[in-house]
This record gives C-alpha cells, structure tokens and sequence, in this order.
C-alpha cells in the first residue's frame, strides 16, 4: 500500500521491475497516481524533484511500450496533506491544481508514454455545505479516495460546477500540451438523481473531456443493474472502465460482466501491486488468491482476445 513517491527516489530498481512485470502480464496502459503534497511545494511553486522522477518514469514506460494513465491531485493520506492546501477557498484551490496540472503537463507534453491525464481520482460535488477543510469524503482502509471541489455548493448547479473546474483544469494542461487525451475519474454513481450522484453527470459534464472513465465493481446480486448502469455512461464519446476488480462477485461472472459491455466499453483498466502471479501462487492469504485469479484472468484474456492490446490493465500506486 505504499504510494509510488514514497519510494521512487531511494527504490527506483523496483519501480523499473514492477513496470517490466506489467508489460510481461501483457499491460500496455498503467495507472500512476500523483500525490498533490509530493509535486507542490506551495501554491505556486512546483516540486522540481518529482517532476524529474516522473520524467524518468516516462523514459521506462517509452522504452517498454507502456503508456501512462496520470491520475492527479491524489490526497490519499490526510497525513500528507499541507495545511495551507486545506485551509484555501474553492477559488484559490482550483488554482493551485492548476498550477500542479500545467506542470505535468509541460514535463509530459512531447511523450508518447502519455495516455491520459486524469485530472482527478472521483471526485464530487457534495449536494450540501461541508464544514471548513473538509475536502476529503472516502476513507478506505485508511487512505482517501474522494475528494469534494467545493465546499459549498450553494444554489449553484451542482453539474455546473463539475463542468467549471473541469474546464480550468483542462485548460491549463492544454497551455502546455495540446494533444493527449483528458479525462476524470466518475464514480458509478454519477448517472443518479442531483441530490444523491456524485456531482458529475457524464452528459453535462464532458464537454472539455476526450473520454469518459467510470469505476465498476459489479455485484453478483446486481449484474445486470450494473450492467445498465454501465450502459448509462456511453454519450458518444469513447469509455473506458478505468476500474474493475471482483470485489463483489466471481471471476467466472466479471467475464461474463466484461463481455457483455463490449462495446460500448474501449477499454478497462485493473490493479496491480507488484507482485506476479508466480510469488502470488505461493501465498495462502485471501487476497493473494483473489489478486492471482484477476492476474490469471487478464492474462487469458489478452491471449484469447487481445484484452490487454486492447486497453491495458495495471494500477500502480
């Protein structure tokens, strides 16, 4: 569970070692998430040192014929997060994310390792006022998957609001770098009513996005309901699960899922935390076995199907 800068400077031969196991399992996209705290020394002030480390990231995924998907603003451990970050209005954090954005996007601009930038991991837009710094909603296991962009919605629509930020991240990177791809992060919810989605309802919101991105997790009890919801985020625009795992059903039944939502799904993406299917085999623990079977899996299914030339899979944190 460590995050990538925790040990991208002093460790820098496992990072190597883990993208070259990705692409051996048959991956040609990886996710990488970018903590906020780890590349902005200040509001204004990038972090030189990061913006290296992740240029040499771009130069092992160039010469493996990997390309990155570049989840930003990532605030997973509330530990981490400066104070002076928390403490902003909406306004001045908006600007400060752009400042981090702009700066990836001119180290990353001339790239060909670059899929995408994805300018948030699920974020939302709460439907009522939130106390002062409280911008982090989701807790996992201990890290924080959800951020809010605003703190009080107001009679503002909340749609709106998600298209405005949106469009001044976008913009930014699209100072340095006209041409890779932009996209965010949704929560499944995202198609639900105004008062209980998360804010970003595809269809009002995409306008400055070249694709849409959603995170499943089908349930057995809910496959087809899943399913349709899936469905629900096809607006023409390419869409890509960036997302899946069988959290919440079999591995027989995630095929199932992943062959019945093709098309309207381009791509998928999965997880992968650094160890391969042979150092997993020799485990006895639950999550091994169920990180073993999605291993297996994707791997069948780019032999089969091209599955991973299709799309890729690995989340690296």
């Amino acid at each position: 569970m460590r995050l990538i800068e925790d040990y991208w400077t002093s460790e820098w031969a496992a990072v190597v070692e883990d993208f070259q196991e990705m692409r051996a399992l048959g991956a040609n996209v990886v996710r990488v998430h970018l903590q906020f705290s780890q590349f902005m020394k200040d509001a204004q002030t990038p972090n030189a040192h990061a913006l290296s480390q992740l240029q040499r990231l771009l130069k092992v995924a160039e010469k493996l014929g990997l390309h990155l998907d570049l989840t930003g603003l990532a605030c997973y451990r509330e530990m981490d997060v400066p104070a002076w970050y928390d403490a902003m209005d909406e306004q001045a954090r908006w600007r400060a994310q752009a400042v981090f954005w702009r700066s990836i996007a001119r180290v990353c601009r001339n790239s060909p390792a670059v899929f995408c930038y994805d300018l948030m991991n699920e974020p939302v837009v709460p439907a009522s006022a939130r106390k002062a710094g409280d911008w982090l909603v989701g807790q996992l296991a201990g890290y924080w998957y959800v951020q809010a962009i605003t703190l009080d919605p107001g009679e503002r629509d909340r749609a709106r609001i998600a298209r405005q930020w949106i469009d001044q991240l976008s913009g930014a990177i699209r100072l340095e770098d006209k041409h890779h791809l932009i996209t965010v992060g949704m929560l499944p919810n995202s198609l639900e009513t105004p008062v209980s989605g998360s804010g970003f309802p595809p269809s009002k919101v995409a306008g400055s996005l070249d694709f849409i991105s959603v995170h499943v997790y089908p349930e057995s009890k809910k496959l087809d309901s899943d399913l349709g919801n899936l469905r629900g985020f096809e607006i023409g625009k390419p869409l890509i699960v960036e997302e899946i795992f069988p959290l919440g059903c079999s591995i027989t039944e995630l095929g199932e899922f992943i062959d019945n939502a093709t098309p309207p799904v381009d791509g998928w993406l999965g997880f992968y935390w650094g160890q391969t299917p042979a150092e997993l085999a020799t485990q006895k623990t639950l999550a091994g076995a169920l990180m073993l079977n999605w291993l297996e899996f994707f791997q069948r299914k780019g032999e089969r199907e091209g599955f991973g030339g299709r799309s890729g899979d690995g989340k690296r944190d």
